[in-house]
């Protein structure tokens, strides 16, 4: 299960099956100065040794770039790790309002080298889209695998009972953090946890599917502005973030069935993906930025076996969350998911952070001004014995 949005500086798009898109992102890599510190623990009288792993990055201070409200840093993180583990737990301590969001992605221990002789003094690089781990052509793409999401209102980020996410031996961990200039600028010192057992364990292995859907929503009624026409939004949406956040959301309107240059328009949006078969689906985080009123995840929409998944009515941004399937789904050939996501335009003119941006016809972006639907789908293998 690896469909993931289209990544930055994009050398080319590789059909790997039937409408997902496999990405890789190309740039330059910077690593930490991250201080590291271990804590082991017992988990109950006969359970696995648990080792907590610390890590607190230097502070950074956001800053704007091309007139963008929004600033994607990305460190490099060693935690030192010299046998396979998994992680079972993990928090991330934004300790500033500025902080949108926070991705921590593998960096494959045959990546790690060149991680580490692309580092400048653990000043970190610049990472909008992707947390990227930039590699040293433009021949292809490389897909860094997500290990854990933060998003505002989580706290301890458990995985589902009996599984873990693997983390392997010699691998290195890219950090993103998104930091939201609309709330402030102020230095920002983040920090983080992850517990991790012996990957002896006896637990499945995780694996983090990113299923997205393009938002295009016009300015509401009596709202006017340059920007309320979609290929001026579409032109400043490059100039903030360059044209590979163009062509990203080209490419994901593409991936869901739409004309890119002429995609349907409205409050709210669906795409439908094919699922990949095999896979236990076991818990599904919604995102969406601070216009996003409703999300919802369908099994098989439109059909007699459809199912609802998830079905967030009333979303708010600053208190998102993960939601535990009460009864886990596997997936089969020809299953395919739905997600919707709705949105309140009106908001624009009416939260504190946007009202006095301007006017703008909504398309997927890396801004906080932005929007983006996305659903964060954990699962194991459906062979295994969770």
């Amino acid at each position: 299960m690896r469909r993931v949005p289209v990544r930055r500086a994009v050398a080319s798009i590789d059909r790997m099956s039937s409408r997902t898109l496999r990405l890789t992102l190309v740039g330059a890599l910077v690593a930490t100065g991250c201080a590291i510190a271990f804590a082991p623990r017992t988990a109950g009288a006969s359970g696995p040794t648990v080792t907590s792993i610390r890590a607190s990055g230097r502070a950074y201070t956001p800053q704007s770039v091309n007139g963008a409200t929004d600033d994607y840093h990305c460190t490099l993180v060693d935690p030192h790790v010299t046998r396979d583990r998994y992680i079972v737990s993990s928090r991330f301590f934004p300790n500033s309002p500025e902080v949108h969001h926070a991705i921590l992605a593998l960096v494959p221990a045959e990546l790690a080298s060149a991680a580490r002789s692309a580092d400048h003094h653990g000043r970190g690089w610049t990472c909008f889209g992707q947390p990227n781990l930039p590699v040293t052509s433009t021949n292809g793409f490389t897909n860094d695998e997500w290990l854990t999401v933060w998003v505002p209102g989580q706290r301890l980020d458990a995985e589902p009972a009996g599984t873990g996410m693997l983390l392997p031996a010699g691998s290195l961990i890219v950090e993103q953090i998104h930091y939201n200039l609309l709330k402030g600028d102020r230095t920002v010192h983040a920090s983080l946890r992850l517990d991790t057992v012996p990957a002896g364990t006896h637990l499945a292995p995780l694996s983090i599917q990113q299923e997205v859907n393009p938002p295009d929503v016009p300015c509401p009624a009596g709202v006017t502005g340059p920007l309320c026409d979609r290929a001026a939004a579409m032109a400043d949406l490059g100039h903030r973030f360059g044209p590979g956040a163009v062509l990203e959301t080209t490419a994901i309107e593409a991936m869901c069935g739409h004309d890119p240059a002429n995609p349907p328009v409205g409050v709210t949006t669906t795409c439908v993906h094919p699922a990949d078969p095999g896979w236990r689906i076991l818990r599904i985080t919604p995102h969406m930025h601070l216009t996003g009123t409703s999300f919802q995840v369908v099994l098989n929409p439109g059909t007699p076996t459809a199912r609802v998944l998830v079905d967030v009515p009333r979303y708010n941004f600053d208190d998102q969350r993960y939601y535990d399937l009460k009864t886990p789904v596997v997936t089969h050939p020809g299953d395919t998911l739905g997600v919707s996501c709705t949105y309140d335009p009106k908001l624009r003119q009416e939260l504190p952070q946007l009202r006095r941006q301007p006017a703008r016809f909504i398309v997927w972006g890396d801004g906080s001004s932005d929007e983006m639907c996305l659903a964060i789908i954990q699962s194991v293998p459906a062979s295994s014995h969770r």
